[in-house]
C-alpha cells in the first residue's frame, strides 16, 4: 500500500477552512509526512463584498505569507512549507499539487452559491478534478481524530477502490464499512419479486466479488452491503445508523473521467461528515 509523503492543505482563511490545518497536522504527525500549506490570493474585485472587507482574508501575497506563518506556528515540530500565491484557486492549488507530488489535498467547504451552482461547477469541484490526488474535505470541527468509523459509498468502480485505499491509510484504526445502493428495475420491485434473488442483485453480487479482488481494496474492509434503493436514501439511512466520522466515495462511476458524478457533486456541496473523494489511478 502506497504511503503518504506530502499533504497539501489549502485554506481561504474563512470559517469554512477552520478544520483544514488541524486535519493536516494530525495526519502529518501520525503518518510522518510533510505539509504544504497554501492560500490562493484572489483579486479584491473577485472577492465577495464581505470578504473584501474582512481583515481575516489576505488580499496580497505579503499578507498571505504573514497569515500562513501565523497559522503554521500553532503546529510546532512539523515540516511545513508555505505558499501564498496570486491566482485562481483551481490553478494555484493544482499547480502546487503537481509541483510537490501531493498524495492528498485537504480543503474546506466551498462558498455557497445556491443559484449559480445549478448552472456551473464550484471552485471546489474544479480543483477536485484538476489535482492528481485524492481530496479530503474537512469541515466537521467536532470530528474525532483519528477517525473511528469510515463509510464508503461505492459503485464497484476503480475510483471507489482508490477511495477506500486512501481511507485505510488516513484512518488505519477505524472500522471500514461500505455500502452500494442498487437501483432495481420496476419489474423487480413488484410485490411478488424476490429482491435477494433477482437478476440485478445477482449481478451486483458478482461485481462485488470482483471489486473485493481489486488492487488497493483494504483487507479489513467489511463485506460491502448491497441495499436496493436510491443512493441518497440508502446512504442517509446508513449514516444515521452507523454515525461515521468520514464518508468516502469515488469521483465518478467510471463513465466519464473528466467530470464528477452527480452524487459526488451533491455530497461535496453538502457533506454529512468529513468527505474523502478519489479518482481511479
Amino acid at each position: 500500500m502506497r504511503a503518504i509523503n506530502t499533504i497539501l492543505a489549502a485554506t481561504d482563511f474563512t470559517a469554512r477552512s477552520d478544520a483544514v490545518m488541524a486535519r493536516a497536522a494530525a495526519l502529518a504527525r501520525s503518518l510522518g509526512c510533510r505539509v504544504v500549506l497554501a492560500h490562493a490570493v484572489g483579486r479584491p474585485k473577485a472577492l465577495a463584498p464581505r470578504l473584501r472587507k474582512s481583515r481575516r482574508v489576505p488580499r496580497t501575497e505579503e499578507q498571505a505569507s504573514d497569515a500562513l506563518t501565523q497559522l503554521a506556528a500553532a503546529y510546532p515540530g512539523l515540516d511545513i512549507s508555505l505558499h501564498g500565491v496570486s491566482g485562481a484557486p483551481e490553478k494555484v492549488i493544482a499547480d502546487l499539487a503537481r509541483q510537490y507530488s501531493a498524495d492528498l489535498l485537504i480543503m474546506g467547504l466551498h462558498k455557497p452559491r445556491a443559484v449559480l451552482e445549478v448552472l456551473r461547477s464550484t471552485t471546489m469541484e474544479r480543483i477536485t478534478l484538476d489535482v492528481p490526488c485524492p481530496v479530503l474535505i474537512a469541515h466537521d470541527r467536532n470530528a474525532p481524530l483519528p477517525y473511528r468509523r469510515v463509510l464508503g459509498a461505492i459503485t464497484f468502480a476503480p475510483a471507489s477502490a482508490e477511495a477506500l485505499r486512501m481511507a485505510a491509510i488516513i484512518a488505519p484504526g477505524a472500522e471500514l464499512h461500505a455500502i452500494h445502493a442498487l437501483q432495481l428495475p420496476l419489474s423487480e420491485k413488484l410485490p411478488q419479486a424476490e429482491p435477494e434473488t433477482c437478476a440485478t442483485m445477482t449481478e451486483a453480487k458478482l461485481l462485488r466479488s470482483a471489486f473485493m479482488r481489486l488492487d488497493g481494496v483494504p483487507d479489513k474492509l467489511h463485506l460491502p452491503e448491497i441495499v436496493p434503493g436510491g443512493v441518497h436514501e440508502v446512504l442517509q439511512f446508513r449514516i444515521q445508523e452507523l454515525q461515521p466520522d468520514l464518508v468516502v466515495l469515488g469521483s465518478h462511476s467510471g463513465r466519464d473521467a473528466t467530470s464528477l458524478g452527480n452524487y459526488a457533486r451533491d455530497l461535496m456541496r453538502d457533506p454529512p461528515t468529513d468527505l474523502l473523494i478519489a479518482k481511479p489511478v
